[in-house]
């Protein structure tokens, strides 16, 4: 049996068989360009956002062997004008690099070819070629005048994580296909996928015959590859799952126009499991993160803290080589960081940000292996001083910011209710368990510095917190009080807490006083 041509559509069969969501819009966006100049694609996005199951798609409705018909009934493909034209038409190869994960990176390209060759043999016995790929697919348009649709998975495989003469070899490998003089004759299509975007040489791209749809400019194809919110309640009232918990736990990401994508296979996975737990970040080691929120550049640090505190942090883009190993100052990191999927970015405002909560728990443990020792003992009393806050415990709760204030002074300015704001946040950051947490919150007649608003499934009391800077925690108390914040909360919770807090700069002190409304 063949395995990188004419094999058969049974990976999408099994695709089918599962939940699945209707992506074979993007057939017609492939379809434009077949034997056209733009016909080679390149299209990034993180892991687990549905590329693969994109590229099975692709191969079983192209693939001259198959018969997809009645996998594609039904389906948004089937009202594209040109589908009868180019439904399993076409001698179609799908390489994906992950199947050369195990051999060493230093041969893996020419042992790959040579394999892949082999198994072009099988459909083409006139074939002499025994290891050039290119070489090969050369003589067989020259011998059958075949033209090809190729698509590759994981394109980027080995240029992530290996030596600079690894990653030349293989980036001049795929020049010498797809932009050599005889490429537009033997290629009809060239669909390729991977994490990261095709890598820079000076200032263009390596590949720039590519048009490439990345995270940060996913063009007309943002809706195809992860999970949009109308997609994701339709899931939600076939299973019987809450949508808010699911929104919570892994709504955030941006993607071009956009504005509500989630990650598939965490969705997915928390329809199987039943719960709303972290599962997209246990595919990949959180030490991804780490080595570069470690690396000492202009403010990755500070940058990285504030959006622990769930802002937005500006980021310059365009300057990233695409390139893991060539990333030397903060935009550098923050942008792979958005490639990766560990952040969203907002074409809109050029900002950045942890998208939801189960991202935010790779975070939390990454700092904890980086050296961050004042935030990471934060992060770790936080659950604790929620506890206390919840107990009433006044005496805890102000010995704890008084503690804190003092071991995040390095780091976190603290002159104004702002940044006051910003320290009391992250200081509370367990709470995003919990709660969805939101500052300056309209509520009753004006806006309340910080609300903690208890998810569903969480039996804990709501929280309004207003904080005050040299003046009294009971004047944060009254002016609750007078401007009815606690309406806001009207039917969410059966209790809510009052807490207000006063940083007192002369003696360096907090002072909390905790009601209940």
């Amino acid at each position: 049996m063949s395995e990188f041509i004419d094999y058969g559509n049974y990976d999408f069969q099994s695709v089918r068989d599962s939940d699945f969501v209707d992506k074979s819009g993007l057939i017609e966006f492939t379809n434009e360009r077949i034997g056209k100049e733009r016909k080679f694609i390149c299209i990034s996005r993180p892991r687990r956002f549905g590329k693969s199951v994109a590229a099975k798609m692709l191969y079983a409705y192209y693939d001259r062997s198959s018969d997809s018909r009645e996998l594609f009934r039904g389906l948004e493909a089937e009202k594209a004008k040109d589908y009868e034209t180019h439904l399993n038409k076409y001698p179609t190869i799908y390489i994906d690099w992950n199947r050369f994960a195990n051999i060493k990176s230093k041969v893996a390209l020419k042992e790959a070819q040579k394999w892949i060759v082999s198994d072009l043999k099988k459909s083409y016995p006139m074939l002499e070629e025994k290891a050039s790929l290119t070489r090969a697919l050369s003589e067989i348009n020259d011998k059958t005048g075949d033209r090809f649709i190729m698509i590759i998975d994981e394109w980027d495989r080995l240029v992530r994580e290996v030596d600079i003469k690894v990653q030349t070899e293989y980036v001049d490998f795929l020049r010498s296909m797809f932009k050599s003089n005889a490429a537009n004759k033997i290629f009809l299509l060239v669909y390729m996928t991977g994490i990261l975007p095709i890598i820079k040489t000076e200032t263009q791209s390596a590949l720039n015959n590519f048009e490439e749809f990345s995270v940060v400019d996913p063009g007309v194809t943002a809706k195809y590859y992860g999970f949009t919110r109308g997609e994701v309640e339709e899931l939600c009232k076939e299973h019987n799952m809450d949508i808010e918990l699911m929104r919570h736990a892994y709504d955030g990401y941006i993607i071009g126009n956009e504005r509500s994508m989630f990650n598939p296979n965490s969705v997915m996975m928390s329809i199987s499991k039943r719960n709303y737990n972290s599962f997209w970040t246990r595919t990949a080691s959180f030490t991804t993160i780490e080595q570069y929120i470690k690396i000492d550049a202009d403010r990755v640090r500070e940058k990285i803290i504030s959006m622990l505190n769930g802002e937005s942090v500006l980021v310059k883009v365009s300057s990233f080589r695409n390139d893991m190993k060539n990333v030397e100052n903060s935009d550098d990191v923050l942008t792979l960081l958005v490639h990766l999927g560990y952040l969203s970015y907002d074409p809109e405002t050029q900002n950045v940000r942890i998208p939801d909560s189960e991202v935010a728990e790779e975070f939390e443990n990454a700092i904890g292996s980086a050296g961050w020792g004042e935030v990471s003992q934060a992060i770790k009393d936080s659950r604790d001083l929620l506890d206390k806050t919840i107990k009433r415990d006044v005496r805890y709760v102000s010995k704890a910011f008084d503690t804190y204030r003092f071991q995040a002074s390095s780091i976190l300015e603290y002159n104004d209710e702002n940044s006051m704001a910003c320290a009391i946040r992250l200081a509370y950051y367990a709470a995003i368990s919990f709660y969805k947490i939101i500052r300056e919150m309209p509520a009753g007649k004006g806006f309340a510095d910080m609300v903690f608003v208890p998810l569903r499934n969480s039996t804990r009391p709501a929280i309004v917190v207003e904080l005050k800077y040299d003046k009294t925690a009971k004047a944060a108390i009254d002016q609750i009080k007078e401007k009815n914040y606690p309406e806001c909360l009207k039917g969410v919770s059966n209790k809510i807490l009052l807490v207000g807090i006063n940083y007192d700069k002369a003696k360096g002190e907090h002072q909390v006083v905790i009601e209940e409304a």
